[in-house]
């Protein structure tokens, strides 16, 4: 992109906001910043995104805005995070259940907010004047934003799983933005080998021998007690789990009759910490609907750490996959040490030492859950 078409982007923005009047204060960006803050350095190349656009970039990227979910997470996986000169304002206090957040705190919290969840705030954006913009949109919505701002926008797909072609996308589309290609490979050879671990060690389970299982308490447009489940529940279909909301018919997060589940009577149930509040308020209540189910009068009940905070935490989410291993299928999951792996994963993807711990001490941990405590 050209260096004259963003400046003029830019002091228009600077113009509005001072009423078409005042000059640049010491605060604004100044139109003679240097070629490394306006347009990286170096050339230009071209990049397909996600949307099939053909983007021109900077030959080297040295800063970038995040728009949408999946964006600055994956940034943050591929080491790219110092490169972030702005963030989305629900980036700053993140909770722990937000690990690629949380663990930047003092990164993040440091840079000017320069939109809401996929919402921009251009003016921001300008302001910041980074080599480029990855969002999470379409081809318009991305292609209005760089007519508006003159800054490239390159488009990343959502994802929303575990092991998704949108996971390898991400990866692959931003390694080349941010000329981390061997970081995204790294970290696609490594998620590629933990599918196959799972996948491996219930290879041979006969379905007759799987416990069947109901998660409760998954959060979707807000926190679920009970009634909250999955169909398709990431981390219970990497490792070929029987997962009871299956059978529904629906698909993704949704509510169920809990007078299904006492139908069911399954063998165990997960509970999400997002909905164990709700739970245990429900189970105040009404003690006789859940003592009534046999997971919880022979103590199968146990926790999931909620992975799905903006989207898929995908560190998160293999965790849980691989304690739900151990819970269903100790024999075959008998050598994995669940902390050592959590505090592996998270070393892997975030550069996070002791993890596992951290968790522990906000009151996340994989253990027997009693409801109503």
């Amino acid at each position: 992109m050209k260096k004259q078409t963003r400046l003029t982007a830019l002091l228009l923005s600077l113009l509005l906001l001072a009423g078409c009047a005042a000059a640049p204060t010491a605060t604004s960006p100044s139109p003679s910043a240097s070629p490394e803050q306006t347009a990286g350095t170096g050339g230009t190349r071209t990049i397909t995104d996600a949307a099939g656009r053909q983007v021109e970039i900077p030959e080297t990227v040295s800063s970038v805005v995040c728009v949408g979910v999946c964006t600055l997470r994956y940034t943050t996986y591929l080491q790219a995070q110092n490169l972030a000169v702005g963030v989305e304002s629900d980036e700053v206090g993140a909770p722990i259940t937000k690990p690629f957040s949380y663990f930047n705190q003092d990164l993040f919290a440091s840079l000017p907010v320069t939109g809401n969840n996929g919402e921009t705030y251009d003016e921001e954006i300008l302001k910041a004047d980074p080599d480029v913009i990855v969002a999470n949109t379409d081809a318009d919505s991305a292609q209005a934003l760089q007519d508006k701002t003159g800054i490239p926008v390159v488009v990343v797909p959502l994802n929303e799983g575990m092991f998704d072609d949108n996971v390898f996308q991400i990866l692959s589309i931003l390694g080349e933005v941010y000329h981390r290609e061997d970081r995204a490979e790294e970290l696609a050879s490594y998620l590629k080998g933990i599918q196959a671990d799972l996948a491996d060690r219930t290879a041979g389970v006969a379905d007759a021998d799987k416990p069947t299982v109901y998660v409760s308490g998954v959060s979707f447009k807000g926190s679920h007690g009970f009634e909250g489940t999955e169909a398709g529940y990431a981390p219970l279909a990497a490792i070929s789990g029987v997962n009871l909301a299956d059978t529904t018919g629906q698909t993704g997060a949704f509510s169920l009759d809990p007078e299904q589940v006492l139908t069911w009577d399954p063998d165990v149930i997960f509970v999400d910490f997002n909905g164990l509040s709700l739970i245990n308020e429900d189970y105040a209540s009404n003690p006789d609907f859940y003592n009534s189910l046999t997971a919880v009068k022979e103590g199968r009940v146990y926790s999931q750490i909620s992975f799905r905070y903006s989207a898929t935490n995908t560190e998160l989410a293999l965790a849980d996959a691989y304690y739900m291993g151990k819970v269903l299928y100790p024999e075959q999951f008998a050598d994995v040490d669940i902390a050592a792996k959590f505090d592996e994963i998270f070393q892997t993807m975030l550069g996070v030492e002791d993890a596992y711990a951290q968790y522990q001490a906000a009151g996340y941990q994989f253990k027997e859950m009693t409801l109503g405590g």
